[in-house]
């Protein structure tokens, strides 16, 4: 199928197919649903379901899932065939609304942080038709949410959504107070662009480090890295070429809005981004694409890596989470406007979002912790572990003069209030863009930038939803009760950004003198995982999720030991695997190299030639073995440690502070084997050829 609007969405069952198939009332009922979120009637979905099922079948689907984002970081799906028996020994295809609506799923083996024991095994699909209905390797695919039998949270999805209601409802109270009746709803959409590697298949195999981690825990530095920024936005190589024209044929079919794919900065690094959307179906639609992309690349004899680190001294892979805030009547709320009233609802959002960030930057943080991602946050490529905003200097001038009561540009005579002057109309690329900054304003939208590549978008944009919700809803309490509205209007904006202005930066995120300049105005900087995860549970935050029924205590709590647990399993995972390649592999390689020196030196001696080089080799090789075996006897006694402490959060301190390291000390003395082992006796592909081998 070569003609894109005809290939675009033809395996969605979304609104166009909908329009097609559903009788009219049904088709409205459902609009309607999806539009307020009222729960569909039972007898609208049983027609619904038909139609969907007689789509599905016409496709060649047998099956159909209910497909959902466990807290294990991908997707999940359980395949029932739409086969029902009838009499005579004989079958019919049926799917009803009960079905479409909601599913019931083994939840005994996904994580649950304490929320349930193993042998309460009963979990809850729950269908959101919001986003629309797929077919994927032959099954129709129904995007829905994961609750426990108790209606606990067990998923991604849910939190989402509950966010996404918390941010509509609070911002209609704003957009009421603006005299807007017209509005209906509004929901925020994101845009993630997403980073990866891509890797020769079979060189990939010969690494046990990227099978068992996505990362190299061996890897000396080679003769060239990105050093000539040669690889960024250059000529695609032909592999790469038509992996990425298969990826974006199967994304078009899905409905996905893949628009730019390049080069990135580091050798074998790209990109792919899409054209935003809302924020639930674009979390769906990150989740597919990751997914794709792993599939399709081993169908071109490439490994698509999507660790955040996986290749250290070269740039590491982040997914910017381009956020904003947009009316069901198509209007983008983080855009200035022509009229001094609209400027001045800009202004209160604008408000908003700063107010949020610097009263949540460690929930923000939080949301982007991994394990793998603390390789990549701070690291000289990606921003920094601090928490801050970037508005742009002529953004940041408007800004100081009003919180400050100074006229705004040279010819500027009166102050600047809210709701009286015209906010000085500036084009959406009036500033250069901050590629440093973890939280930068584009023109009309924020983009988040310390997600990490393979985390779903859905914990950062939960956690953004309920902040600026917050924010608003202070705002509309204090709007609501004043008597005169605009000077209202003025002096709250005012006031939140005299006293959240530290959060703002504009200048190089990446430099040490900024993380001295945070740490002075008090922001904090949560540089590991570890480091985050205590401040989950402070009172504020707790309060902050409760307020707006984004999640009970109960589940953040889950939560908070999920993520403790992850970490430690991921570095354990890591620990085990450096002691694996460096037992069968390096030590003996090594060993054997420095005996073959040893030899050739004793010969050349016996007949009078210089063995200087062979002896030096050998002495280098013998001290180096020497102290990577002692380091690996250390972090094997190391590992054994964690399971006798019961505190996760100590036991995940206990990975960081003993269990890093030591891997770190055997990768050193590794690293440098490497450099002065021959390389016909070296065992695993080395940086040049995993970086450079795809041609």
């Amino acid at each position: 199928m070569s003609n894109i609007s005809e290939m675009f969405g033809t395996l969605v069952f979304n609104d166009t197919v909908m329009r097609e198939r559903l009788p009219r009332e049904t088709y409205k009922a459902l609009c309607q649903a999806i539009r307020v979120g009222k729960r569909l009637d039972l007898a609208v979905a049983n027609v619904v379901a038909n139609a969907m099922k007689d789509w599905a079948i016409e496709h060649g689907a047998t099956h159909f899932t209910h497909w959902f984002q466990p807290l294990t970081g991908i997707t999940a799906e359980k395949h029932d065939s739409f086969i029902t028996p009838t009499d005579g020994g004989q079958v019919i295809m049926e799917f009803s609304g009960k079905e479409l609506i909601q599913g019931e799923s083994d939840a005994s083996s996904f994580p649950s942080g304490g929320l349930r024991a193993t042998f309460e095994a009963r979990g809850y699909t729950a269908w959101d038709p919001t986003s629309y209905a797929f077919l994927k390797d032959g099954v129709l695919c129904i995007p829905t949410a994961f609750c426990s039998y108790g209606g606990e949270a067990l998923d991604m999805k849910t939190p989402l959504l509950r966010s996404m209601e918390a941010i509509n409802k609070q911002t209609m109270r704003i957009l009421r107070l603006f005299g807007n009746t017209e509005v209906v709803s509004v929901k925020t959409t994101v845009g993630p662009e997403q980073e990866y590697f891509l890797v020769d298949r079979e060189i990939y195999e010969r690494r046990p480090d990227l099978i068992y981690t996505g990362r190299t825990l061996f890897g000396a530095k080679p003769p060239k890295g990105q050093e000539m920024d040669d690889h960024y936005f250059g000529v695609i190589k032909p592999r790469v070429a038509a992996f990425m024209k298969e990826l974006d044929e199967q994304l078009w079919k899905l409905g996905i809005l893949a628009k730019t794919e390049h080069n990135e900065a580091a050798p074998a690094q790209h990109e792919l981004a899409p054209i935003f959307t809302t924020t639930n179906i674009s979390t769906d639609h990150n989740q597919l694409t990751m997914e794709m992309m792993q599939k399709l690349a081993k169908k071109h004899d490439l490994v698509c890596l999507l660790h955040e680190k996986p290749f250290a001294g070269v740039n590491g892979s982040g997914k910017h989470n381009n956020w904003s805030l947009s009316t069901d009547t198509g209007v983008n709320l983080l855009n200035p406007g022509e009229t001094p009233a609209e400027n001045a609802q800009f202004l209160l959002f604008l408000a908003a979002v700063i107010k949020a960030v610097d009263d949540y930057q460690d929930l923000l943080r939080i949301s982007v912790a991994s394990a793998g991602n603390d390789h990549r946050l701070g690291g000289g490529e990606a921003p920094p572990a601090v928490v801050s905003m970037f508005l742009g200097d002529e953004l940041n001038a408007i800004l100081d003069s009003i919180k400050n009561d100074t006229p705004y540009g040279a010819k500027e005579k009166e102050l600047l209030k809210v709701g009286v002057h015209v906010l000085p109309r500036f084009p959406k690329d009036s500033t250069d863009r901050n590629r440093t900054s973890p939280f930068a304003f584009t023109g009309n939208k924020f983009e988040f930038r310390m997600l990490g590549s393979s985390a779903s978008i859905a914990d950062c944009n939960t956690v953004l939803n309920t902040a600026v919700a917050e924010s608003l809803r202070v705002f509309a309490d204090e709007l609501e009760a004043a008597m005169d509205f605009e000077s209202a209007l003025h002096n709250l904006i005012r006031k939140t950004i005299g006293e959240h202005d530290r959060i703002i930066f504009n200048g190089n995120g990446y430099g040490e003198e900024w993380i001295r300049e945070a740490e002075s105005r008090g922001l904090i900087n949560l540089k590991t995982t570890p480091d985050c995860l205590p401040y989950l549970l402070k009172e504020k935050n707790v309060a902050l999720f409760a307020q707006h029924k984004v999640f009970s205590e109960t589940e953040l709590r889950s939560r908070c030991e999920i993520m403790q647990e992850n970490y430690c399993k991921t570095v354990h995972i890591e620990a085990l695997t450096a002691i694996e390649m460096a037992r069968r592999d390096i030590l003996p390689a090594v060993s054997r190299t420095a005996a073959d020196l040893a030899a050739a030196s004793l010969t050349k001696s016996e007949i009078g030639l210089d063995g200087t080089y062979e002896t030096e080799t050998a002495k280098e090789i013998s001290s180096l073995t020497a102290r990577m075996y002692r380091d690996v006897k250390a972090l094997e006694d190391a590992v054994l440690v964690p399971a006798t402490i019961t505190d996760m959060e100590a036991r995940s301190l206990y990975y960081k502070d003993t269990v890093l390291p030591l891997m770190q000390a055997i990768r050193e003395a590794g690293d440098r084997l490497e450099t002065i082992t021959p390389a016909d006796a070296w065992p695993f592909p080395t940086y040049g050829e995993m970086l450079f081998g795809v041609r």
